[in-house]
């Protein structure tokens, strides 16, 4: 899958430098991206110009996944783990750039700091938050209710037609 900031190599002539509203007739509509996304790909597969299809999701959604129950030992194993791998990162810039051969000092104090300023950048952060409903780990993601495939006037028929066989499947009936 490709985007506007995928850096494929291609131009991007065909996308509108501006947010603009998708233009096309619809050709099919799917409950899932991953359904959307193969019918383009049958598309494809059958010689369609697929530069004039677009996905667009409909009826946003914002939806937050509890992932659990926030406390004091998660909050800090998290901010020292966090911490200890930039502080890794951190000694081993500065053991590379070292005048001593093979030491192992750099390392140890930058994961060492690293440690340190988690925990503490980790309890700041959840002390000032605490009582103020912050009390679970959630994700966050940005769904939609459906998904249409777009194409453009002068092949949406062709669309439609190439998207039925499709679900038809192999056999004639709706798989």
């Amino acid at each position: 899958m490709t985007g506007a900031f995928s850096g494929s190599g291609r131009s991007n002539q065909g996308l509108p430098k501006v947010p603009t509203p998708p233009s096309g007739w619809p050709i099919g509509s799917y409950g899932t991206y991953q359904e959307a996304h193969r019918a383009v790909e049958h598309l494809a597969g059958n010689d369609f110009p697929v530069e004039e299809v677009t996905i667009v999701g409909v009826d946003l959604m914002l939806v937050e996944r509890v992932i659990g129950r926030l406390s004091w030992p998660k909050v800090l194993g998290t901010g020292a783990l966090s911490g200890a791998w930039f502080g890794l990162f951190v000694g081993l810039l500065l053991g590379l750039f070292s005048q001593q051969q093979t030491s192992f000092a750099p390392i140890l104090v930058g994961l060492s700091a690293g440690v340190v300023f988690g925990l503490i950048f980790a309890a700041v952060g959840y002390a000032s938050t605490r009582g103020r409903g912050r009390e679970i780990a959630s994700a966050t993601q940005l769904v939609a209710g459906r998904y249409d495939v777009l194409a453009q006037p002068r092949n949406a028929e062709k669309g439609r037609d190439l998207l039925a066989k499709l679900a038809m499947g192999p056999g004639g009936a709706l798989s």
